[in-house]
């Protein structure tokens, strides 16, 4: 049980929708569930969302088809969404063995199935990104924010070759409450949209450019350097953690607002 769901049903006794020995019932059904679940390969941890504000996410990397099916199986016996990051067809293929409405999302090698409460955003999130060559890792970005509860506006092609593109755009721009800005080559642009808004921007390199932008890092340093105020960045065409550190701050309360 989220914390979400918690408030849910405490507002349902308050309101007499539920009784309140049914409502305790439940609770403690939740609290005799175990934090962990092992499965041998993996210990599927249960109470993530609990602690966090979202379910356990599975990195495909690394692990067989099998081995991905046999975790998010858990998960979504739990109750819990399914998100599941780098993944091949095969390991889709897998997991739709057992979770038959899960979706593949080709684009972002992401697989999903929504489950459960997830509380929603108090704003919006941009992803912009400079080429369609980033379009992989921002749209990893942008699906996984969703996933958590996001609205989001995807910006696409806005790099700084043509800065008109990005700036006509600007009306757009300042109404986001967080920006992920996607970038290779000299990762320039996190900068240039730092630089028009008051809001946090979280700056993610990607691995594209020639010989001298060694496969992201490049990019990496000059998004580091930035001289424009309040941009983070995450690792090389991480698009996942920029939407994890996104979604957070909007799930954050508006200032003079509640939860």
């Amino acid at each position: 049980m989220t914390p979400w769901e918690l408030r849910q049903l405490l507002d349902a006794v308050r309101h007499g929708g539920i009784e309140s020995t049914a409502a305790a019932d439940r609770i403690l059904q939740a609290m005799r569930a175990a934090p962990f679940e092992d499965i041998g390969f993996a210990r599927v941890d249960n109470h993530r969302q609990l602690r966090q504000g979202f379910p356990e996410v599975i990195l495909g990397l690394g692990k067989t088809p099998a081995q991905i099916a046999g975790i998010a199986g858990r998960i979504v016996a739990q109750g819990q969404t399914l998100l599941v990051t780098r993944a091949q067809p095969d390991a889709f293929d897998a997991v739709r063995a057992v979770v038959p409405d899960a979706v593949y999302h080709a684009e972002a090698r992401l697989i999903s199935r929504k489950q459960g409460e997830i509380p929603p955003g108090h704003g919006t999130i941009l992803v912009a990104c400079a080429g369609t060559s980033d379009l992989p890792v921002a749209e990893e970005a942008a699906l996984t924010a969703e996933v958590m509860g996001n609205t989001v506006d995807r910006l696409h092609d806005v790099g700084v070759a043509g800065l008109h593109r990005l700036l006509r755009e600007q009306a757009r721009i300042q109404k986001a409450r967080v920006i992920i800005v996607v970038a290779g080559m000299e990762g320039a642009l996190p900068s240039v949209v730092a630089g028009l808004v008051q809001v946090p921007v979280i700056a993610v390199p990607t691995s594209i450019g020639y010989g001298a932008s060694f496969g992201g890092i490049a990019a990496l340093l000059g998004m580091l350097n930035s001289c424009a105020n309040g941009v983070s960045v995450v690792n090389i065409d991480n698009g996942f953690g920029a939407a994890c550190v996104a979604s957070a701050i909007n799930h954050l309360p508006p200032a003079g607002g509640s939860t």
